[in-house]
This record gives structure tokens, sequence and C-alpha cells, in this order.
């Protein structure tokens, strides 16, 4: 099992997140000084992203080094992995994190609670990987009456697809976990043991976790891109502060060419980006991701550069319906200009800015 590994690297990110804080104003503006007190060599980059196959092109890129190939010798690159939206944001706003590949739901926590002005977001990553997986002998909806099905997290983007939903197939939760079905929020890596056990009678999940329950002999109920038009919806964002989008504008623009060279290579390279996401997570949680479990999951997965900006919003309508959020103005929280740019200057179809 890898449940220690995993909550080994929360400890790690946490610790990560209050030592990077406690640099204080140095560490925010992400610049190396001497001690002297000189202006920096090097403009240092702290990237955030999550050790999961939904971050793919994250994953791939540190491990390949196409991050620090595009950023140049005048960045240094400091990524950072989390295990959940909130640590990953609370990073933001503390000042210790500069960018981040996160899902949507937290994208849109962090425009809201302040105010609009946090972050960006400069471009997409991934569409899809998601699905509610059953026991066998559940063929409805309407069976899932009085079962207990787990989420990652309560009002995490999964969390909502699922209550939204069931909302509209008539079926009521709460947040307390009553209800017809019984919504139990957990860690994704406890689910395939608490499915095998009878704990819980299914879990809509994330990659790799939908196939894990799935070779546990669960069987996919849904598959959230049936859900979505053209099956697109948005998993993984890319989003950076604002202070340091207008601190370190040219970094930022590399930034989006190296995430838009990432999902070239994963693209067009999937069995190298699959090896080397097993190898990746492997030197971060000590075991490696099998390889045969990345490929099983892999064709679920649509790696884009588009962040798919309608899906986003949808998504916190439903939130909204299912009244775990309140309504946001999303306006002023996307700017696709760099992204537009390296499209068009590699021939490539520009993205719609919302």
């Amino acid at each position: 099992m890898e449940r220690t590994p995993l909550r080994r690297l929360v400890s790690l990110a946490a610790v990560a997140v209050i030592g990077a804080a406690a640099l204080g104003n140095t560490a925010a503006c992400g610049s190396d000084r001497n001690s002297t007190g000189s202006q920096p060599d090097k403009v240092t980059l702290r990237l955030g992203y999550f050790p999961n196959i939904t971050h793919a092109p994250a994953v791939v890129g540190v491990e390949k080094k196409i991050f620090e190939d595009k950023l140049g010798d005048g960045v240094k690159l400091d990524p950072k992995t989390f295990n959940a939206g909130p640590a990953a944001i609370e990073a933001i706003f503390s000042g210790a994190l500069d960018a981040t590949y996160i899902g949507p739901n937290p994208t849109v926590n962090a425009h809201s609670k302040s105010k609009g002005e946090a972050v960006r977001v400069i471009s997409g990553a991934a569409s899809g990987g998601v699905a509610l997986v059953v026991k066998p002998e559940i063929t409805s909806v309407e069976q899932l009456k009085g079962k207990k099905i787990a989420t990652p997290q309560l009002g995490n983007t999964q969390d909502v697809a699922l209550r939204f939903w069931l909302k509209e197939k008539g079926i009521a939760t709460t947040k307390e976990g009553g209800g017809d079905v019984k919504i139990v929020p957990q860690e994704n890596a406890q689910t395939v043991e608490t499915f095998n056990s009878g704990a819980i009678d299914g879990a809509w999940v994330p990659e790799p976790f939908v196939s894990r329950l799935v070779n546990a002999g669960g069987k996919v109920l849904v598959d959230e891109r049936d859900l979505w038009p053209d099956r697109k919806f948005v998993i993984t964002n890319l989003i950076v502060s604002t202070k340091f989008l207008k601190e370190h504008p040219d970094v930022v623009k590399k930034l989006v060419e190296a995430q838009v060279a990432a999902n070239d290579f994963v693209n067009t390279k999937p069995d190298e980006a699959q090896q080397a996401i097993s190898d990746h997570l492997g030197r971060i949680t000590g075991k490696p991701l099998d390889l045969k479990l990345i490929k099983q999951a892999w064709p679920t997965l649509e790696f884009t550069n588009d962040p798919i900006a309608s899906s986003l919003k949808t998504g916190l309508d439903h939130a909204v319906a299912v009244e775990l959020t309140q309504p946001v103005d999303l306006k002023g929280l996307y700017d696709l200009t760099y992204l537009n740019e390296v499209l068009k200057a590699q021939g490539k179809p520009e993205v719609t800015q919302p």
C-alpha cells in the first residue's frame, strides 16, 4: 500500500510551505539575493504540482528537465509537490509558491477568497480522467440509494461532480454524509482498501484511482467525460500568483513555453512520458507507479493547453447548486496572453480568452 509515502509527502509539503513562508519578504519576491543585499543573480520560480497522472505535463516537465531548459540560465526552478489543492493555494497566499498546477475548484476558491486579486490561470494542462466506480452488482443510479460513495474531499472537484449528478437524478445528499446516498470524504489512497473491505460501495475519483478500483473488481458506472460537451472538462490548470506575474512577466512567458513543450512531449512520446511519470513518482514517494496502471489510465485523459474555461464556470454553477459555495464573479481570472503568443509563434490554434 502507498498510504505511508503519500502521508509523508503531505508532511514534507507542509514543512516546505512553513519553511518558505518563514523566509519573509525575500522569499515572497521569488528571487535569490546574496549576503550583500545586491540585486539577485537569478529569479527563483517555485512551481507546485501533484504527483499523479492528471498532472502529467508537470511531472514529465520536471523529470525530463523541460522546465529547466525553457526557463533558461536566468531562472532557478524550485519544484514543490502537494497532494491537495488547499495546501497549494495556502502556499500561494503565504508567498511560499509562485505558480502551481491545480484543479478547477481550488482555482475558483483562490480567486474568490482574494476577491480576484491573488491568481491568474495562464494555461490548461489536462482534461478528463475521472469516473464513478462501483461494486459490480450496482447497475443503475437507483441502486445507489443507501450506499456509501467516497470522494477525495468535501467540496473538491469530484465531490461537487458526484453531488450535482445525484441531484439531477433526484437523489438527495447532505454535507454531513446523510441523505439517500451517503458521501464519504477520504484520501484517494484509502479508496481501494475501503472498497475491498466493503466500507464503501464505490468512489468518484480521478486516475489512477479509477483504474485501481476497476482492477480491484469494480466497474465504471459513470465516465465523467460523458457528462460534458465534446467529452471535455478541465481537471488541471496552470495558475500563477498575480504578484509574480506582475514582477516577472518574462519568466511567466517562459513557464508557459515550458508547459506547451511538456504537453507536446506527453502527446507525441506517450511511452517515454509514462515511464518518466513512473520513475519520477518513485523518487518522490519511494514506490514507482506501476507502468501498466499508467497505460491503463492514459486513454481517459487528454493533455491540452486549453483551460476549457467554460467547464470551470459550469463546475462553479454546480457547486452553487449543491450549496457548497456561493456565486463567484470569475472576471479577471484568466490571462491567456502569453499562451496565445506561444501558440501563435508555433503555428498552433490560439485559445479563446474568456
